[in-house]
């Protein structure tokens, strides 16, 4: 059976602000890495931002997009070493 819309487009907007408030930057901010690091977490952000625009305009579907955009930087950030996590996390695919 298909996901529903408004469900899906609420869990992936709680997902992203989950990530967003457990992720934490690792490299110092005054290195090339932190720098990379924090506009990942500003992209992210962004997308945040953007997603509940969208879902406020009645555009579900770009919200859902820009929900799953700004996971999508914050868990390649994670893999890449940018930011930090709780290992016991479910939120992150490392």
């Amino acid at each position: 059976m298909p996901a529903d819309l408004e469900e899906k487009t609420d869990r992936y907007e709680r997902m992203l602000a989950d990530a967003l408030d457990e992720a934490e930057i690792r490299p110092p901010a005054d290195t090339p890495l932190g720098t990379a690091a924090a506009e990942c977490r500003e992209m992210a952000a962004s997308y945040l931002d953007d997603g509940r625009h969208f879902r406020d305009e009645g555009d579900p579907v770009n919200a859902l997009a820009s929900f799953s955009y700004g996971y999508g930087w914050l868990d390649a950030g994670v893999r890449m070493g940018l930011f930090a996590v709780p290992e016991e996390t479910e939120l992150f695919t490392v």
